[in-house]
């Protein structure tokens, strides 16, 4: 079966988790399952406290990131949503959101993992991340 994928986006607004719920939305799905990323104030890498992440992205990073969330719900019967933000992040804010509906809960739980674990490894996106001493320090692919 094709993969339903009804959002993949790289943005630079907030995310909205609540546009990802209604766009996967359908009678076929008895199960949901999200993902939200978030900027937390530590990273084990970091010396201090994080106090924020900036996003960059290739200019094909929402085409692959399509590409991602197909191949994670080809044969699936899944249907996805999913987006990853770039620019200025703060603590708290979101960085990826993901949603998946399945008939069933295993389905949707292994769809939306497959996704975040292939944007880690494979989504050309790299962060700086903000240190509150002013350090910062550039992470790329699988970062």
């Amino acid at each position: 079966m094709p993969a339903d994928v009804r959002i993949a986006r790289i943005s630079a607004e907030p995310l909205d988790l609540q546009e990802h719920l209604d766009a996967v939305d359908d009678a076929t799905a008895g199960a949901v399952t999200t993902f939200v990323g978030r900027v937390r104030d530590h990273d084990p890498d970091a010396a201090g406290e994080v106090v924020a992440l900036e996003y960059t992205a290739h200019p094909d990073a929402e085409k692959t990131l399509r590409e991602i969330a197909e191949r994670a719900a080809t044969d699936a019967s899944a249907i996805v949503a999913v987006s990853h933000r770039i620019g200025h992040l703060a603590v708290g804010d979101a960085a990826v959101v993901i949603v998946v509906g399945s008939s069933h809960r295993a389905t949707a739980f292994e769809v939306c993992r497959t996704i975040i674990e292939t944007i880690k490894t494979d989504l050309p996106v790299w962060k700086r991340q903000l240190e509150a001493d002013g350090r910062s320090e550039w992470k790329g692919l699988g970062g």
